[in-house]
């Protein structure tokens, strides 16, 4: 990150709030700007994965409703069953 894409961004924190941050900030002897940088930043980290996920499980509904592919939860609990054991199998053949 270069210095001319940073700009500055104003949050507002209500007093509890804001004496929270500073108190962790002096716990991790880090400022409280690094702090809020820090946790934003694993927050949008975060709220990607998910929303990606939201996205696959949204892919996957609509390929099931377009196909009826599946497999059963007993199918599906047995070849994870052989994963866990360390065998290395390909899934269960979808149906429908």
């Amino acid at each position: 990150m270069t210095g001319s894409s940073i700009s500055p961004v104003a949050v507002k924190l209500d007093a509890a709030t804001k004496a929270r941050v500073k108190r962790l900030a002096e716990a991790r002897k880090r400022s409280s700007h690094w702090l809020m940088r820090e946790a934003i930043q694993q927050y949008i980290e975060r709220e990607e994965k998910r929303e990606a996920l939201r996205q696959d499980v949204l892919h996957a509904w609509q390929e099931f409703q377009t196909t009826g592919a599946h497999v059963t939860a007993d199918e599906a609990d047995r070849w994870l069953d052989s994963l866990e054991q360390g065998h290395d199998i390909d899934p269960p053949r979808s149906h429908g």
